[in-house]
This record gives C-alpha cells, structure tokens and sequence, in this order.
C-alpha cells in the first residue's frame, strides 16, 4: 500500500481516532468527525440531490446513521468511503421516495462568485446553471459516480464500494455521464 501525503495521513489518523472513541463510548467525538466533515457531506449532497434542505436533512441523517452503526466501522478501512457509502444510500433511497411522491423539481440554485464584469458575471451563472441543472438530470448512478470523482476526489475503486459495483462499472458510469454532459452542455463547450 503506499504512503499516504502527510495531510492524508493526518485526516486519517484524526477520522480513526475519532471513530475509536465514539465507539468507546465517547460521545462527544461525534462532533469532531460533524466538524470535520459536515461541509463536504452536504455540498456532496446538494449536488447528489440538487435542493439544499434536503441535502442538510440527509447530511444530519448520515451522522445520525454513523453513530447508530459506531460498532460496524472497520478501521482498516478508509472513514471517507464508509461515511459517503451511508450518505449515498440514504440520497438514493431519497431520490426513489421522490420519484414515487412528486413535489418540487430539482432547484436549479447556483453560487457563481460575483465578477467585477456583470456581463461574465452572468454568463457564468447561466453557465453554472446550465451544468448543475444537467448533472441534476443525470440518472442517479451515474451521477453518484461523476459528484464523487469530480466534487469529493474519491478513486474508482473507493465509488466501487460506495455504489456497490466494480471499478470498471464505475469508469463506465463516468464515461457516460460525461458524455451525456458533453451533448448537454455543448453550447457551452463550442464557445
């Protein structure tokens, strides 16, 4: 196995040894992992689910899930793929309840940092608009697979055990997720 870089050693190290108290009976480490990890689960979330409630309800719902199952994380194995496994599963049994009990559509919010120039300004909003209003009609799997590669950085083989399937079916998700955003966004791409 190689070595992990220094900051990776050290969020991992941090991620285990909080996970060891927790289910040592420390409570309160719960809060160092939320502290930690709270902002990255629910900007995974919002693009996983495209609504920002519902991707902090799920975020809360996650945590809730990692303290009720303390006693089955292993420590041999990385925290991040455990912790984004729950919070996959718990979006994907969001989004068929969704499906099944149609409210709202899927928002379409994006925060495009202002630019000094209103007309790029707008066009780069109306392009953050146009790629996450694809990547929210992307079918789930496949978005799942492009949120976690692109946004979180996790490798194919970590998607893998996430989205239960292999590696290879993930680089299969994710060609075809990026070329159904490519047809999507290609007004964009020619210009």
């Amino acid at each position: 196995m190689s070595e992990l870089p220094d900051p990776d050693r050290e969020a991992a190290l941090l991620d285990r040894e909080a996970m060891e108290r927790l289910v040592a009976g420390e409570d309160f480490a719960l809060n160092a992992i939320m502290e930690r990890w709270k902002n990255r689960l629910v900007a995974y979330l919002y693009r996983f689910t495209g609504n920002e409630a519902t991707a902090l309800d799920l975020a809360e719902e996650t945590f809730v899930q990692v303290y009720q199952g303390r006693a089955k994380f292993r420590v041999d194995r990385p925290f991040p793929t455990w912790l984004f496994g729950i919070a996959a599963n718990l979006a994907r049994n969001h989004l068929r309840w969704r499906r099944r009990h149609p409210t709202l559509p899927i928002t379409e919010a994006d925060h495009v940092p202002s630019d000094e120039n209103p007309v790029r300004s707008a066009e780069a909003r109306e392009r953050g608009k146009a790629v996450q209003k694809a990547i929210a009609l992307l079918p789930p799997d496949l978005r799942e697979a492009l949120i976690l590669v692109e946004y979180e950085g996790l490798s194919h083989a970590e998607i893998s055990v996430i989205s239960g399937c292999s590696a290879k079916a993930v680089e299969r998700r994710l060609s075809r997720a990026r070329e159904i955003l490519r047809q999507e966004l290609s007004r964009y791409l020619s210009g």
